[in-house]
């Protein structure tokens, strides 16, 4: 069974897909990590990331592997350095480029490939895995999001406005509804479910008894 998680930058689909897939026993796959890890691959090889060729090829020769809660890059752990500021600002030259999304759909179905799986980005239940039985649109407000955004960052020590924050998320979610290639919408047959206000474990509750109810037709 796949189960697909999308919505904005903050609304808490990592976290909450990752407790679910926990939950579940099902296998989760952070595709925004893989996103992440490109992003890093490129600025350590010092490459112009608005060089749309540039990261085609480099995606190519990379290999990014998410065992358990981990994120390799070529066999090295980059769970942390994926997370930083820098890299979450740059993200979109490899979101946006075609050739970079081709090449992460191909990972991101052999992923899931025979297995049960918790799915969460902005393109999984409309581009990457159409045909998902359960699909689920995650959302809060951009306020509630961009706080939640901004106390991970400091808990991580960097320092950084929660104005920063915000309009760097505003950009992103532009950027993520204008994408010409996997842009974030709702698929059809998705079921929206809204944060604003609620703790981790009643959002889990909810989605949990969403995919049980798919599970048990």
């Amino acid at each position: 069974m796949i189960v697909t998680i999308d919505g904005p930058a903050g609304a808490g689909k990592s976290s909450a897909a990752r407790e679910l897939a926990r939950r579940l026993g099902f296998r989760f796959l952070d595709t925004g990590a893989m996103y992440r890890a490109v992003t890093l691959a490129a600025r350590e090889r010092g490459l112009d990331l608005a060089d749309a060729d540039a990261l085609g090829q480099l995606v190519k020769q990379i290999r990014v592997e998410l065992p358990g809660d981990r994120v390799l890059l070529d066999g090295v752990d980059v769970t942390a350095a994926i997370r930083k500021f820098d890299i979450t600002t740059a993200i979109h030259h490899a979101a946006d480029n075609p050739a970079v999304r081709s090449q992460l759909v191909v990972w991101q179905r052999e992923a899931a490939a025979d297995s049960d799986v918790v799915t969460e980005g902005r393109d999984q239940g409309t581009v990457v895995f159409p045909d998902a039985e359960c699909k689920i649109f995650l959302t809060a407000d951009e306020i509630e999001r961009a706080q939640r955004r901004h106390r991970d960052l400091v808990v991580r020590g960097e320092t950084i406005s929660f104005d920063e924050v915000l309009e760097n998320q505003r950009q992103r979610d532009q950027r993520d509804v204008s994408r010409p290639v996997g842009a974030l919408k709702k698929a059809e047959d998705a079921i929206e479910v809204f944060t604003d206000r609620r703790t981790p474990e009643e959002v889990v509750n909810e989605l949990e008894s969403i995919v049980r109810s798919k599970q048990a037709r």
